[in-house]
């Protein structure tokens, strides 16, 4: 008896029983595929910026920029649908300094300089976040060229930057914010 009062008292028991699972929150992620994007022009979608040779002392500190050089990526036939362009740089290879998104690391080589970056800064003076979008741009659609001004830089990225090639690549992808 005190068997089936047991068995029918997990019964009843589970009948009421919910599961419980824990929710935090919720994300969505939208977005849009345009047609036809704006065109890149061909004498900007593949470009060296010589940022030339400097000395270790021009870097006191861990944050000091030296060789600033400017560089632009021009965009045209751009569609009546989108009014803002921003600029992802993704770094290939080793990608961003390691632990530090805001500079490209040098690419590897037997005699690459440490303690040191390539910084990217927006036209609103702002430092574009490797794998991040740049500040906006606004376009002119049809043929109008559009562009997209930028400036790259050495960056120390540690207290002691020692001599050596330096030379960084970034891929580019636009977005239209």
């Amino acid at each position: 008896m005190n068997k089936n009062l047991i068995a029918v008292a997990v019964l009843v028991t589970s009948a009421f029983t919910t599961n419980v699972f824990a929710s935090n929150g919720e994300i969505s992620f939208k977005g849009a595929i345009i047609p036809n994007p704006c065109d890149v022009t061909t004498d900007t979608a593949n470009q060296v910026v010589q940022l030339g040779t400097i000395g270790v002392n021009a870097f006191k500190f861990t944050g000091d920029t030296a060789a600033t050089r400017n560089f632009s990526i021009k965009l045209t036939n751009c569609p009546t649908t989108v009014t803002n362009a921003a600029v992802v740089f993704e770094g290939t290879g080793t990608g961003p300094v390691a632990n530090d998104n805001s500079a490209l690391a040098l690419t590897d080589a037997p005699d690459v300089a440490t303690g040191v970056g390539v910084q990217i800064v927006d036209a609103q003076n702002q430092v574009v976040k490797m794998r991040e979008d740049s500040s906006a741009y606004p376009l002119l659609s049809g043929t109008a060229v559009n562009t997209l001004s930028f400036s790259a830089s050495y960056v120390s990225t540690a207290a002691t930057v020692t001599s050596g090639s330096a030379n960084a690549v970034t891929n580019f992808t636009i977005t239209y914010p």
